[in-house]
């Protein structure tokens, strides 16, 4: 079960334990299904020449296992959902077998103006490979449940 509104406070950290390593058939089926016939992502010739010197992963799917990845943790059962994704950085690229693990920081705690039963979290999530570079700085807004009374 994730956090209710209340148990989220300014400056909490959370280092979430899910990580995940970045297939080959992650990249391809995501990069297809989405229609986005980028050679970056699905030539290994192409990408050879590149200045990345191999394929890069689709950063939208990395967008989506950034945003997933802390669920467990944070929103699971208790987010009313998403008010808007503020900022999104990519500072590295992400390879086919990079590991990411996601740091999550709450910046900001506000109760909601139209729902009295819900408040809005600002957090930040960082998504960090396997040699402990930033590949992605997600910032959004939630709206969360308040605590049911007891």
């Amino acid at each position: 079960m994730g956090l209710y509104f209340e148990q989220f406070t300014v400056g909490m950290v959370v280092e979430h334990a899910t990580t995940r390593t970045v297939t080959e058939t992650d990249n391809l089926l995501f990069t297809t299904l989405t229609m986005n016939p980028q050679p970056l992502h699905l030539d290994e010739e192409f990408a050879k020449a590149s200045m990345y010197g191999q394929r890069i992963v689709n950063s939208v799917f990395t967008l989506g296992l950034v945003a997933g990845i802390h669920v467990g943790d944070l929103t699971l059962g208790t987010t009313l959902g998403n008010l808007g994704f503020k900022d999104v950085q990519f500072p590295k690229p992400v390879f086919i077998g990079d590991t990411l693990r996601v740091v999550s920081e709450v910046l900001g705690v506000r109760e909601s103006k139209s729902r009295p039963t819900a408040g809005i979290v600002e957090l930040e999530h960082r998504a960090i490979n396997q040699r402990d570079e930033v590949v992605c700085v997600l910032r959004r807004a939630a709206l969360m449940q308040r605590e049911p009374a007891s």
